[in-house]
C-alpha cells in the first residue's frame, strides 16, 4: 500500500505543523543561504559571527565571545585560530590568564565586507515578510532562545 498523499502531490508530513521542525528548517534554509553568500571570502558563518563580535567589542576575550554566541569553549579556540591565521584579528595578553582580542586592519575591511553580505542575505528572506510578521519573528524567537540559555543556566 502507497502512502497517503497531501494535496500537493507530495508525501503527508505531519511534522509540518511542528514548530520545532519549521524553525529548523527555516534555519537550514536560511545557512545555507548564508554559507553560499561568505563561500567567497572563505569565511564560515560561524567565524563571520566572531569576527562581528569581535569588530562590536575590542578588547573582548575568547570566552566572551563564545558566550554571546553560544559557542562553547572548546569549539571556539579553532574559530579564533582561524581568524588569527588569516591575519583578521589579534590578541594580546589582558590578565595572567586571558586575552583580549582586536580587529587587524584587514580584519576590518573583512567586518565591512561581511556586513554588506549579511545585509543583501538578510535582504533574500525579510522582504518575504510584511513589517509587523517580521516584528513579531524578531520579538518572538528570542523568547525560544531564552528558554534554552535557562535550562543551561
Amino acid at each position: 500500500m502507497l502512502p497517503p498523499l497531501s494535496p500537493s502531490g507530495l508525501l503527508a508530513n505531519s511534522l509540518d505543523r511542528l514548530l520545532g521542525y519549521q524553525l529548523r528548517r527555516a534555519s537550514a534554509v536560511m545557512m545555507a543561504d548564508l554559507a553560499r553568500e561568505l563561500a567567497d571570502i572563505e569565511l564560515r558563518p560561524a567565524e563571520v559571527t566572531a569576527l562581528l563580535v569581535v569588530a562590536e567589542n575590542p578588547g573582548c576575550s575568547q570566552t566572551e565571545v563564545g558566550q554571546v554566541l553560544g559557542i562553547k569553549r572548546a569549539n571556539m579556540v579553532p574559530i579564533v585560530s582561524r581568524l588569527m591565521d588569516r591575519g583578521l584579528i589579534d590578541r594580546e595578553r589582558a590578565d595572567g590568564r586571558s586575552h583580549a582580542l582586536r580587529l587587524t586592519d584587514t580584519g576590518a575591511a573583512v567586518v565591512a565586507d561581511a556586513k554588506a553580505r549579511i545585509e543583501r542575505h538578510e535582504q533574500r528572506f525579510s522582504h518575504l515578510f510584511d513589517a509587523d510578521t517580521l516584528a513579531a519573528l524578531h520579538a518572538a524567537l528570542p523568547v525560544i532562545r531564552a528558554q534554552r540559555e535557562d535550562a543551561e543556566g
